[in-house]
């Protein structure tokens, strides 16, 4: 009886392989977060704010728009008080002044400009109190 060697067939080099599926899975599962995660932050708003459209071509109707707006100005400096024509001002004689200035212009507009080191929580509470003045009228002014 002549033995044979029996040669083992020695497996051909094998290429590692990247399993793409759970890689995708969890890529998945990081992109819904970020989308339910963005969706809740821009749910609560807590001011109705409208942008501006932008009308493309028109710069010269713009121009005269801006310039037949004429707004009434309250100034709020970084210690909170109140500026009406440079000067400092009591909301309650501002709130006069404001429902005069409405009297007399019932399409006129309120901008308020605050200071950049006020609190965002300062200046929402003072444009609470004006829009209960001036309705929808009131604006923040943004530079």
């Amino acid at each position: 009886m002549t033995m044979r060697s029996r040669r083992r067939r020695q497996p051909e080099s094998q290429v590692p392989e990247v399993n793409l599926i759970p890689m995708m899975d969890v890529l998945m599962t990081v992109l819904t977060f970020f989308i339910i995660i963005s969706m809740s932050l821009t749910g609560q708003q807590l001011l109705n704010v409208r942008l501006p459209k932008a009308v493309p071509g028109n710069d010269a109707v713009e121009e005269t728009q801006v310039a037949q707006v004429d707004a009434l100005v309250v100034g709020l400096d970084r210690d909170g008080q109140l500026i009406f024509n440079n000067e400092s001002i009591t909301f309650n004689q501002l709130s006069q002044q404001v429902r005069t200035y409405f009297g007399e212009n019932p399409d006129g507009k309120l901008v308020l400009k605050a200071d950049r080191e006020l609190t965002y929580s300062e200046v929402s509470g003072l444009l609470t109190d004006l829009r209960a003045i001036g309705g929808n009228r009131v604006s923040l002014a943004v530079e």
